[in-house]
């Protein structure tokens, strides 16, 4: 999967997460799995 992002939004996400001691790639799984959860048919 690619994404594409504005470097300064992508920078502000990745340090975001640092300071809250996680990382970029778990809080993006983490949304994915989220988002599958919230909008799944059945």
């Amino acid at each position: 999967m690619v994404l594409r992002l504005d470097k300064e939004e992508r920078d502000a996400f990745v340090e975001l997460c640092k300071e809250m001691d996680t990382s970029a790639a778990r809080e993006i799984r983490r949304f994915i799995r989220e988002f599958m959860k919230e909008n799944a048919e059945g």
